[in-house]
């Protein structure tokens, strides 16, 4: 039998990303919940993300990145979801390839081994050169994974655009976390409400996840 796969993103997946928002919020000198609502507005509108920065003034965001990333300091323990690594773990315990797969920096994937993340594959998006919704993100995480079969494959994450739609579209098996901002303000399509598996935590989904090939 060939191996079955359960690929994890990152952002309010395995991390919690309050922290992050924070110090950009403090960076560009606006209120946190300013910010923060900009963000909600911009994801319940179906727009960019990173456009919350300019609807709160900031349009040159950009250079300030490299501030905010030596404010942030990388993940932190405190920034993981509780239940993100025991999740990695037992899912690895049970026999299942594992692979972590998000749009990141480079940088994220030793911060995520310092943590204790060790998954059979790990890469972020920038390292992979590709870049999610596209199809070559994909394409280019099944060849990460051995060549392995999109059916075979159950594909973990917090939005339905980039997670859910997209994964479904490359023939993996899609499973929305429902949590974070994504998680709590995004619907799933009518047409991918009965191949997708809902779930609210991690730990959720590792009793779940026999569901997938079922």
């Amino acid at each position: 039998m060939e191996s079955r796969w359960v690929a994890l993103d990152v952002g309010e997946t395995l991390i919690d990303e309050t922290r992050v928002w924070s110090v950009w919020a403090d960076l560009l000198g606006v209120p946190r919940l300013t910010l923060m609502a900009a963000l909600g507005a911009e994801i319940a509108t179906g727009g960019d993300h990173r456009t919350a920065f300019e609807i709160v003034g900031a349009p040159h965001w950009r250079e300030l990145m490299p501030r905010a990333e030596d404010l942030y300091g990388g993940f932190q323990p405190d920034d993981c979801y509780p239940d993100a690594l025991p999740a990695v773990q037992e899912l690895c315990a049970r026999g299942y390839r594992v692979a972590i797969l998000a749009n990141q920096p480079a940088r994220r994937t030793p911060e995520l081994r310092a943590l204790g993340f060790e998954p059979d594959v790990m890469a972020m998006s920038d390292e992979m050169g590709v870049y999610k919704p596209d199809a070559a993100f994909f394409q280019r995480a099944l060849e990460l994974m051995g060549g392995a079969e999109p059916d075979l494959v159950a594909y973990l994450g917090d939005r339905v655009d980039n997670d859910v739609i997209a994964s479904a579209a490359a023939g993996m098996h899609p499973v929305w976390v429902r949590r974070g901002p994504w998680g709590v303000i995004q619907q799933l399509p009518e047409d991918l409400r009965k191949e997708t598996i809902v779930v609210d935590s991690l730990s959720e989904a590792v009793t779940r996840i026999d569901d997938v090939w079922r």
